[in-house]
């Protein structure tokens, strides 16, 4: 991630040269780098010649359309990724969610949210960045996540995509197992004091975590609900290290 006096890079997936052009031009304005593509494979050439610091992706595109490339920009890069969509319905927007975008906007939007939402994944993002020296791997029944490439491997050695605001919250657990964790210190441990109107409840966002971990989502083994509580990690959690190992 980029430091405060370093230019954030921006690339812009979107097949509508009338809605990217002008896009791109407002958020130059706003102090970006901005980058343009026209599809998916622009946009994988782009990424391959110049990492950006976050992607917005139009989800509607002829050819390979967004949410595969969404998918592949969270398991290969963990590049944090904003969706455009024109689509209203809840499922999609929770379709793309659950691949690991980390925010959505629905066509038409306000460039003005946009931008605060661009700025909220990014400092999400900074934050869930570890200090060099910690990049020891976390283990649980067979788990691993490794918190330098943010990469969640499960016990069958797949890796599963997780996004920043997940990575976050799991995290949040594996630091503190067996504790019992309510869910305001959930929030801040997760978003921090800069939580708005945009950010999603945490109550959505373990949900969105145990059906990436649990084997029944409805029946939680790791993630368990207290009561008046909160939430607490019920597994053993270790940490050994690797992870600076390909």
């Amino acid at each position: 991630m980029t430091s405060d006096t370093t230019p954030v890079k921006l690339l812009l997936v979107d097949d509508e040269a009338t809605l990217r052009e002008p896009l791109a031009a407002y958020l130059s304005r706003q102090g970006f780098i901005v980058s343009e593509a026209h599809n998916a494979a622009a946009a994988r050439s782009a990424i391959v010649s110049d990492t950006p610091d976050l992607v917005l992706l139009d989800v509607m595109m002829p050819g390979e359309d967004g949410l595969s490339l969404c998918r592949h920009l969270v398991e290969s890069r963990a590049i944090p990724t904003i969706l455009l969509t024109a689509r209203g319905e809840a499922t999609d927007r929770i379709v793309g969610l659950e691949i690991g975008a980390d925010d959505y906007v629905v066509k038409p939007f306000e460039p003005r949210e946009l931008v605060a939402r661009i700025r909220s994944v990014l400092r999400r993002a900074s934050k869930a960045a570890p200090p060099p020296e910690d990049d020891a791997l976390y283990e649980f029944e067979g788990w691993q996540l490794d918190p330098l490439k943010r990469r969640l491997v499960d016990p069958e050695g797949t890796t599963v995509p997780i996004s920043t605001a997940e990575f976050r919250l799991l995290v949040a657990f594996l630091d503190r197992p067996k504790q019992v964790i309510d869910r305001d210190r959930l929030l801040d441990l997760v978003q921090g004091r800069e939580a708005h109107l945009f950010d999603r409840a945490v109550d959505n966002q373990v949900s969105r975590l145990r059906r990436k971990i649990e084997a029944d989502s409805r029946n939680p083994h790791f993630i368990q609900t207290v009561r008046g509580g909160g939430y607490r990690f019920a597994a053993e959690v270790g940490r050994f290290a690797g992870g600076n190992s390909e």
